[in-house]
């Protein structure tokens, strides 16, 4: 098969050339769209969730022989959540080729975290699919190259270290509240609003909602850091 224009561009910006274009077609296509001749991605997200936990597990071993388990496991955890295979979705423009249902596009499919994420893993596997371990290993070391490098400071729980940061300067606890949700039952999103005592607030809209909850307390966060609360 014949790759289209955006997904040759997409392909470019990856960093990998498909023996077998199929793959990426699926990688891209949502289940909201899938069916018996179109295969989506749900089954490529889970083999790339374990392609993604076995370079980062091997990765961080290099970087530093002398950490210990309990150092490395919330490092671990940093590289391989959903909220930075989304933000590396977003870095390569994953979400402009992304296959979906119309109630999809119509509730923003293209920028929704969670969904970037699942797309992001199965890209992951399908670099590995078409070309091993290898290949699939030295895609993720180039796309998440910078975080690799600076996992220590990202490796915290936003939530966590929002509250440390209010509690630093004598306030109570951020408070957490839902200002909306959309979608079908099974796949709510939710917008959520985190607000501190001096007035600062901050909203994300991602499903499930403690994604939400920590892309809100992370932005707040940045913000008030860089003197813009």
């Amino acid at each position: 098969m014949r790759l289209s224009a955006d997904l040759l561009a997409f392909q470019g910006r990856l960093g990998h050339q498909f023996r077998k274009p199929d793959l990426l077609l699926r990688a891209v296509t949502h289940a909201s769209i899938g069916s018996a001749t179109r295969p989506d991605n749900q089954r490529l997200e889970f083999l790339g969730d374990r392609v993604l936990g076995l370079v980062m597990a091997e990765a961080l071993l290099a970087a530093d022989a002398e950490a210990s388990e309990g150092q490395l496991a919330p490092r671990f955890n940093a590289l391989v959540r959903k909220e930075t295979c989304a933000d590396v979705a977003r870095e390569v423009g994953l979400g402009e080729v992304l296959k979906l249902g119309r109630g999809e596009m119509l509730t923003g499919g293209r920028r929704k975290e969670a969904l970037l994420g699942d797309a992001m893993e199965a890209v992951i596997a399908a670099v590995y699919q078409d070309a091993g371990f290898a290949a699939a290993q030295a895609t993720v070391l180039r796309l998440w190259g910078k975080r690799i490098a600076a996992v220590e400071t990202d490796a915290r729980d936003p939530k966590s270290l929002l509250q440390e940061w209010a509690q630093a300067r004598g306030m109570p606890p951020p408070v957490y509240e839902e200002a909306g949700r959309s979608g079908a039952d099974h796949a709510l999103v939710f917008t959520i609003r985190v607000r501190l005592e001096n007035g600062a607030s901050a909203e994300a809209t991602a499903r499930p909602k403690r994604l939400a909850e920590q892309t809100a307390a992370r932005m707040l966060l940045e913000r008030m850091e860089a003197g813009n609360g």
